[in-house]
């Protein structure tokens, strides 16, 4: 009879021990890549308050500007090839060597127009306030020294390395935490000279990505393995330059709009706001891998309803608790971050809806809808543009522009929910 009686209590405990042991794997390597999130959390933050408190809020301003827009041109390098490379080291790791000498050539061959997209932004954007020079140094150390450091990150973590990212992950950021300090005891502490200190930190960070942690593997040329697949990479370069243009237009706009100083400002509420999102891309990411096996993953309304909840939850609370911390120690994070202090509690839902609508865009890119997602940052980025241009010339009160852009946010988010699960109707592409 006990034993008979022991039975029905076994049966949970045994599932349950099942359930955990055939998810082992997965969560070691969630914990893996969080705590590469974690490192780039907490070396992002000293980055941020070295340099937000070393230059001018105006210089400050300039700075984020031109390196946003340099986030966005680098995504031309390579003509988006880098998902090609992604989606082989997730699914083909044999033939990385093969993509990887792919990815080089169309990165030689892309460059005249990344030269000539680079000129033509800065001629609409910075010609008034930033100094050539200084910003063809910002965008060169974001498109040719970063972006190649990004394909190291990438093509560990779709072999399935996540530690291994996650420690190249902390090293780099560390550097360019490093490089701000050092920045912080120049002789002149200025735009032009900080732009120096920048490229080496991502010069010593590129060297440490290829020199100790990109897969060994003979490079070999394959032109019709490209050709097959460059025809979606373009598309995916135009999605990552619309994507990050529709992300990243509100400090454009700002900067062309309403000068420098208000670019400042604006920049330091933003930059607390992005840091809200590094943990939810290490989710992102390891998502999109699991859809690119496994297409039909968010098939049920409760699964999808759920993960939007927690992204939403988990942004919000954060920038949550880093208000709170301001209210009461207004200089925790310096001078110049005190004065944008008491505007960050206004911003309350910007993170968590920013953060939903990159998601959705990764849910397109997994399940191989590459223009479709590109038509919808195109789409996302003109309501944008129009949004933000309104609010920006008719709300001249700092406080009551930072709480209007909840709502524009708002607006893009339900945009963005129409578009991608209408999209999510039709079956997903083969990769």
């Amino acid at each position: 009879m006990t034993q008979a009686g022991n039975i029905p209590q076994r049966r949970p405990l045994a599932r349950i021990g099942a359930f955990v042991a055939e998810r082992r794997g997965l969560v070691r390597d969630y914990l893996s890549a969080i705590s590469g999130a974690g490192g780039r959390l907490v070396f992002s933050l000293a980055y941020f308050i070295a340099l937000a408190n070393t230059l001018s809020i105006a210089e400050f301003g300039m700075f984020a500007t031109a390196s946003a827009a340099g986030v966005m041109l680098s995504r031309i390098l390579g003509f988006g090839f880098i998902s090609a490379l992604y989606r082989t080291a997730t699914i083909r790791p044999n033939l990385i060597g093969t993509f990887t000498a792919g990815f080089l050539l169309l990165g030689v061959i892309s460059l005249p127009l990344l030269a000539a997209a680079s000129y033509g932004v800065y001629l609409i954007f910075f010609a008034s306030t930033v100094p050539l020079s200084v910003f063809a140094a910002i965008v060169f150390a974001e498109a040719l020294l970063w972006r190649p450091v990004e394909v190291a990150l990438i093509v560990n973590n779709g072999l399935g390395k996540f530690g291994r990212a996650a420690l190249l992950t902390i090293l780099a950021t560390a550097l360019r935490a490093l490089g701000a300090v050092l920045f912080m005891f120049a002789a002149q502490p200025t735009i032009g000279v900080w732009s120096w200190y920048y490229i080496g930190a991502n010069a010593a960070s590129l060297l440490i990505a290829f020199g100790f942690f990109y897969p060994r593997q003979r490079l070999r040329l394959r032109l019709e393995l490209y050709l097959r697949r460059l025809a979606d990479s373009i598309y995916v370069a135009g999605a990552e330059v619309l994507f990050y243009l529709q992300m990243e237009f509100d400090k454009l706009l700002v900067l062309a709009i309403g000068g420098p100083h208000l670019a400042g400002i604006y920049a330091i509420i933003m930059r607390l706001v992005d840091l809200t999102a590094i943990p939810i891309r290490t989710f992102s990411m390891m998502l999109v891998q699991r859809m690119m096996r496994a297409p039909e993953l968010l098939s049920r309304l409760s699964v999808k309803s759920g993960i939007e909840g927690g992204v939403f939850l988990v942004s919000t609370l954060a920038l949550a608790a880093l208000a709170i911390v301001l209210h009461f120690f207004p200089n925790a994070l310096g001078k110049n971050v005190a004065e944008a202090a008491p505007l960050v509690a206004l911003a309350i839902c910007v993170p968590g809806l920013r953060n939903l609508v990159e998601y959705q865009a990764e849910l397109l890119f997994a399940r191989g809808q590459t223009l479709v997602r590109a038509i919808n940052l195109a789409l996302l980025a003109g309501l944008k543009a129009v949004l933000l241009t309104y609010v920006l010339t008719t709300i001249l009160d700092m406080p009551e522009l930072v709480l209007s852009l909840n709502v524009v946010f708002l607006l893009l988010y339900l945009a963005s929910t129409l578009l991608t699960y209408s999209a999510m109707r039709k079956p997903a592409k083969p990769v």
